[in-house]
């Protein structure tokens, strides 16, 4: 099993002028400590589940290019970009030059978005539901096809391309991996059996999540794909500042053995660096034996 980090918080002791070093010292930790992804969130207010909105907040793909420049091997993305953020083949724009510029280092993590005050308070449009998930498999549908030697037209429901050129092409081939966010089980879970390398799962309950991996399996199947070829990853809440490892690691055990085989978690405090120095030096050599 693999650890990556999310990095949700930029209040700082310092304020504006520590974020900077804070998120690439963090970042280097993460990578030196034997992490697989560092992700940080598609946002432009600070979620209210962990702050306030008029707490500081990135705006992404800016801090992941950021962050390209301070690491070498990690694996960057965002968890997750919402599809009302950007357009579709700007953002297949986008993940390429982060692609091009960490010498193939990015990842594709999108999701139908869901803090619609964001939007209202910025002007962006934050259409229902159902249309979003629309939006989001056209989204998709665009990113491949830009990421393919196909640079044809492209007319959806939502997007027409009249061409889908992108030079230069991403350096991973035959492109960045996908991870899709999200467990709705109707319509998420299909669409990562249908076009993504992975999926995302809040795991706050151990029986849950298992059933959401049932489901996406039978996604997987009804559409002539090997489940096994999609993997399964985890998003847990923080083991805290003092965290017990061995705790964590049981319970790592438990959602390896449905298949999850990456797990996420968020430095907390007001080092984050030094959280995920001595987290990674006591979990990561551990949890590549689960």
């Amino acid at each position: 099993m693999k650890l990556a980090i999310h990095y949700p918080m930029f209040t700082l002791p310092g304020g504006p002028a520590a974020i900077g070093p804070t998120i690439a010292a963090t970042a280097r930790a993460a990578e030196a400590g034997g992490c697989s992804v560092f992700t940080v969130m598609d946002h432009w207010f600070q979620m209210e589940q962990l702050a306030t909105a008029q707490d500081p907040m990135l705006e992404g793909y800016t801090t992941l290019g950021f962050l390209a420049a301070h690491t070498s091997t990690i694996t960057l993305g965002l968890l997750v970009t919402g599809v009302t953020y950007r357009h579709p083949a700007l953002l297949a724009k986008t993940v390429t030059t982060l692609d091009v510029l960490s010498q193939g280092r990015a990842q594709l993590g999108i999701g139908a978005a869901w803090y619609e005050r964001e939007h209202l308070g910025l002007g962006v449009p934050f259409p229902p539901v159902a249309e979003r998930f629309e939006r989001l498999e056209e989204a998709l549908q665009i990113c491949l096809q830009m990421w393919s030697d196909n640079d044809g037209p492209y007319n959806g429901k939502h997007y027409q391309l009249a061409e889908t050129i992108c030079v230069p092409q991403p350096i991973q081939q035959p492109r960045p991996p996908i991870l899709i966010g999200g467990g709705g089980e109707k319509k998420t879970l299909r669409l990562v059996a249908k076009y993504a390398d992975a999926c995302n799962l809040f795991a706050f309950d151990s029986a849950e999540v298992a059933h959401k991996i049932g489901v996406l399996n039978q996604h997987c199947v009804d559409l002539g794909r090997d489940p096994a070829s999609v993997h399964k990853t985890i998003t847990t809440s923080a083991p805290g500042q003092q965290p017990d490892v061995d705790a964590f690691l049981r319970q790592m055990e438990a959602y390896a053995a449905m298949g999850v085989d990456q797990v996420w978690v968020s430095p907390i405090g007001p080092d984050p660096a030094a959280w995920v120095e001595g987290f990674t030096a006591q979990v990561v050599p551990r949890l590549r034996d689960i």
